[in-house]
């Protein structure tokens, strides 16, 4: 029997900060009651909750993922909270050892005060853990990297049965336990492979959509990291696209203390189609503040100018604000057939757009559910904010219950960390490993406690 769980939930924006239920990041789903919570503080504490669990278990991390994947429901659940198992634990040449429960933010700062970075590059949000990024196959964008999952060198977890695991990368199953949806256990430190810091000058453009599908595989090959936007409604495209900065953008940065360097040459191409967008925004979220957050993460793109920075100063730049955000994985090779589609769909409907389409390409990844598993990938990001009241936006609804069907035919395949229709996946179709990794999944979690009702759903 299907479970049903609703793709786009309402919010619930008037939830108390004493209400006896604890819900997730959005406020769009319950995912216990507050009297489920357990925060253990040790490795010990955290196996004999395991040990003693009678229902299922989930670890709630930030919260940020949607609800589905976090909540629970009988009474002998366990929602666990190990916000008390954070920070640096180990150090050498190569890399750091973290606390599972680190917020990613606090694992850039380390890393920068030790002049320091991964070689994967951040998300946009920072605000995830450490072990809920790699769980949920959190990346960056450049096909010179990958998923943060794939800069893990040990993964220390806590299995269904309350053992404790230490893997490395020599490991036959270390795929699996890169990207393991919280499936496996619960993930408590995470030694990260590191290389020296370096400094990025991002050069931001405003350019014809007309040639996008050629234009997205170039800036990927040319650039160290590349990022774009995609205006469907003026066939704009704002790209931002970074290379490792020279000695005197260098030396720029350092007379700026080591802040982000704002260069004075500002453009103004993008400022008709920003001002467009910001009216659809206003129109569907009815949110009064003109300097509301999510009109923020697009008026930033108005007198748009060159930055110098790390490369966490340069693209963790983004505003956390409650929506519904979908992305897809689709193998590069069919990324313009995927964009060719989306022309055509929008060219007989003609929606107003919500929210440009975000486009972020990766390199192949080692993780046996990521979407870019040996494959360079493009991932088509899209947004829509929710509404002051609670409420989504029926035009930006539709939009997304048009557009994912087509990517999924392209070989697309759904960020784990945030919305998506099951129903249009083929897993074992989707994941060549996926019977495998059911394999992993049985020898560490054979009573199926970390499964809920959703990923039981997803796994079945």
């Amino acid at each position: 029997m299907t479970i049903f769980h609703p793709l786009f939930p309402r919010r619930q924006p008037d939830a108390s900060p004493t209400d006896a239920r604890v819900l997730n990041w959005a406020k769009n789903t319950t995912l216990a009651e507050a009297s489920a919570v357990t925060v253990p503080e040790t490795e010990a504490q955290l196996q004999a909750v395991i040990v003693n669990c009678r229902g299922k278990i989930r670890i709630m991390g930030s919260r940020m993922s949607p609800g589905r994947m976090l909540a629970v429901s009988n009474p002998d659940d366990v929602l666990v909270d190990l916000s008390r198992m954070r920070g640096v634990l180990a150090v050498d040449d190569d890399s750091v050892t973290f606390a599972g429960s680190t917020p990613m933010h606090e694992v850039y700062e380390v890393l920068t005060s030790m002049n320091r970075m991964l070689n994967a590059s951040p998300g946009v949000i920072a605000s995830q853990t450490l072990a809920g990024a790699l769980s949920t196959g959190t990346h960056g964008q450049g096909l010179q990297q990958s998923a943060i999952a794939d800069d893990a060198l040990n993964i220390r977890f806590v299995d269904g049965n309350g053992h404790l695991h230490n893997m490395d990368r020599s490991h036959p199953w270390f795929g699996a336990v890169q990207l393991g949806l919280g499936t496996l256990g619960a993930i408590t430190a995470v030694t990260l492979r590191t290389r020296p810091s370096a400094l990025y000058t991002c050069f931001k453009d405003a350019v014809s959509a007309d040639t996008l599908a050629e234009d997205l595989a170039q800036w990927n090959q040319t650039w160290t990291f590349s990022k774009a936007w995609w205006f469907l409604e003026e066939n704009k495209v704002h790209t931002w696209n970074a290379r490792e900065a020279n000695e005197e953008e260098r030396s720029a940065w350092e007379q700026n203390h080591g802040d982000l360097v704002t260069l004075d040459d500002t453009r103004d191409e993008m400022n008709q189609a920003v001002d467009k967008t910001l009216q659809h925004m206003r129109n569907d979220t009815r949110i009064v503040d003109e300097n509301g957050k999510p009109f923020r993460t697009v008026t930033r793109f108005k007198d748009f100018s060159d930055v110098i920075g790390d490369v966490y100063q340069v693209f963790c730049r983004g505003i956390a604000t409650p929506q519904i955000n979908i992305e897809i994985g689709v193998p590069l090779a069919n990324a313009p057939a995927a964009i060719a589609r989306i022309k055509a769909w929008y060219a007989k409907t003609h929606p107003h757009m919500h929210y440009p389409i975000i486009l972020r390409c990766t390199g192949p990844s080692d993780a046996w559910l990521s979407p870019s598993w040996q494959t360079p990938t493009c991932y088509f990001g899209f947004v829509v904010y929710y509404a002051e009241d609670g409420s989504l936006s029926e035009e930006g609804l539709e939009f997304l219950r048009a557009v994912e069907p087509l990517l999924a035919e392209e070989g697309g395949k759904p960020h784990w960390g945030k919305y998506f229709d099951p129903r249009l996946y083929d897993w074992s179709a989707c994941y060549p490993q996926w019977s495998a990794f059911q394999e992993v999944r049985q020898a560490f979690d054979p009573r199926g406690i970390f499964l809920n009702d959703f990923l039981a759903e997803v796994m079945s």
